[in-house]
């Protein structure tokens, strides 16, 4: 079983050009990071090849949504801006070579209905997927809980199903993260059931408090059972807020882990 850091939100009493190694110290098989552009593509290369880890995953650039904005990839009237950050995300992955490229879906824009946003969406999925596709790149979607951030187009595995579906391209799966889908009180086990060959890439969090392993209620072991079961096996990211000023303090839960 492989594991991943998320360096956004781990290590974060580090630059984040440190937190590659302190990964690899700590004993993650790889890293996520989920906007990177801070740092040039040629220079996060060499850090990752310094410390011997893969770059599991980034996030293609996504406007404002990281302010409370909709974003890029559902809005109609956006697209040349998300032919912009394509094309940036293209550029960057060609250098720093990550297994996977999130496409953000964001917020409902105001002035937009649902199936505007959902055909927008699934028409630049697709030009996505058959770009990153001539680098090796698979691009994966990923359903986030409404509590925590209202207005997000897709919540859960039923809607990843129907987007993908609609997408209807081979280089195209489903990001499930497990907090996002407990967040919801959903039946986590019948998502991944449902989404089985589609999922692409799994991220992982305690609930509630979006914690490590062991501060909250989800019991990780049928979870990742069921992922086995239905054939899974890429990759789990670690991407939770340690508790406490030094994320290695939080790591109590990996070698466990890593024993499955």
């Amino acid at each position: 079983m492989r594991i991943a850091a998320n360096l956004s939100m781990l290590f974060n009493e580090l630059p984040l050009a440190e937190r590659i190694m302190a990964a690899r110290v700590a004993g993650f098989d790889g890293v996520e990071i989920q906007f990177p552009y801070e740092l040039p593509a040629i220079r996060l290369k060499e850090l990752l090849e310094r410390a011997g880890l893969p770059l599991v995953l980034i996030n293609l650039p996504a406007g404002d949504f990281m302010q409370g904005g909709a974003g890029l990839a559902s809005v109609p009237s956006r697209q040349a801006e998300f032919d912009a950050a394509l094309q940036e995300g293209l550029s960057y992955a060609a250098m720093a070579r990550p297994m996977c490229v999130n496409v953000l879906p964001g917020r409902l824009a105001e002035g937009v209905t649902r199936e505007q946003a959902l055909e927008t969406l699934a028409g630049n999925l697709r030009k996505s997927a058959e770009a990153f596709a001539l680098l090796g790149v698979r691009v994966v979607c990923e359903a986030i809980n409404p509590l925590d951030m209202p207005g997000f187009l897709i919540n859960t595995p039923a809607h990843l199903q129907a987007l993908l579906e609609c997408v209807d391209h081979p280089n195209c799966q489903a990001q499930l993260d497990l907090y996002h889908m407990a967040r919801q009180g959903l039946d986590i086990v019948a998502g991944i059931r449902l989404l089985g060959a589609r999922i692409g890439h799994v991220q992982f969090a305690d609930c509630p408090g979006r914690g490590a392993p062991g501060t909250g209620s989800v019991a990780f072991g049928p979870l990742l059972q069921a992922l086995q079961a239905v054939g899974y096996a890429g990759w789990l990211a670690a991407e939770y807020r340690p508790d406490g000023p030094v994320t290695s303090a939080s790591f109590g839960w990996l070698t466990a882990w890593q024993q499955r």
